[in-house]
C-alpha cells in the first residue's frame, strides 16, 4: 500500500469516528431514554405485580375475617365494609347473600344477588351464578313461568350452569304435573357427558321416584335420537 493510500484511509477513519461521535451527541439521548424506559418499565411491572398480590392478600384476609364471625348478621356487616370492585366485589356480594340466607333473610339475599347480575363490570360467570341463586331463593315468591324463563336462559349451550338449570326446569315440570317433560329433562341430564356425579344421582333418583326406569328411559331416548338423525 502506498503512503498516499495509507493517508487516505487514516483520513476516512477519522471522518467516520467524527461522524459517529457527532451522531451519538445528537441522538445518544434516544438510546439513553430507551434504556431508562426499559429499566423503568421492568421496575413498574414488578411494583404493579407486588401491589396486586398485596391487594389480593388483603382482600382475602378481610373476607376470611368476616366469615369467621359466628353470627350471620355480623358477617354481613363485616363484608359490607370491604372495599372491592369488579369481580372481587361480586364475590363479596355472593358471600353476603349466602350469609343473609343463613340469617333467614332470603328476600334481602335475592336483592343483593340482583345487584351482581345487573353489574356490567362483572364477568358473566358471576352474573349468571347470581341470577341462578336468586331464582332459587324466589321459589316461593316468583311465578313459575318467570322462574322457568330465567332457568331457560341459563340452560343454553356453553353456560356453566346449563345442566343445573335443566334440572330446575324438570322440577318445575314435576310441579306442573307434566311428568313426561320432567322425565325427558332428567333423562337428558343422564345422557349428558358434562353432568357431574351428584347431578346424575339426583336425576336418576327423580326418575325412579316418578315411576320410571332410568336405564330404559335413557335407552329409549337414545333410540329416538338415532331414528331422528337417520331421517
Amino acid at each position: 500500500m502506498s503512503n498516499e493510500d495509507s493517508f487516505i484511509n487514516e483520513v476516512n477513519d477519522e471522518v467516520r469516528e467524527d461522524q459517529l461521535f457527532q451522531t451519538f451527541r445528537k441522538y445518544g439521548w434516544v438510546a439513553a431514554l430507551v434504556v431508562v424506559a426499559l429499566v423503568g418499565g421492568a421496575a413498574w411491572s414488578e411494583f404493579s405485580k407486588s401491589r396486586t398480590e398485596n391487594q389480593a392478600k388483603a382482600l382475602g384476609d378481610a373476607v376470611l375475617d368476616a366469615l369467621e364471625t359466628e353470627e350471620p348478621v355480623d358477617a354481613v356487616a363485616a363484608l359490607e365494609t370491604i372495599d372491592a370492585t369488579g369481580n372481587a366485589a361480586a364475590v363479596t356480594a355472593l358471600l353476603r347473600a349466602a350469609e343473609l340466607q343463613r340469617a333467614d333473610a332470603a328476600a334481602d339475599a335475592a336483592d343483593v344477588l340482583d345487584s351482581v347480575s345487573l353489574d356490567g363490570d362483572v364477568d358473566p360467570i358471576y352474573r349468571d351464578l347470581a341470577t341462578f341463586k336468586a331464582l332459587l331463593l324466589r321459589a316461593d315468591t316468583l311465578d313459575a313461568s318467570e322462574r322457568r324463563a330465567g332457568f331457560h336462559a341459563l340452560s343454553q349451550p356453553g353456560n356453566p350452569y346449563r345442566l343445573m338449570s335443566v334440572e330446575q326446569i324438570a322440577l318445575l315440570d314435576v310441579e306442573a304435573d307434566d311428568l313426561e317433560a320432567a322425565l325427558r329433562g332428567f333423562a337428558a341430564i343422564l345422557e349428558d357427558a358434562e353432568a357431574t356425579t351428584g347431578l346424575r344421582r339426583r336425576a336418576r333418583g327423580m326418575i325412579v321416584a316418578l315411576g320410571a326406569d332410568p336405564d330404559e328411559l335413557v335407552s329409549d331416548a337414545f333410540v329416538e335420537d338415532t331414528a331422528a338423525t337417520n331421517e
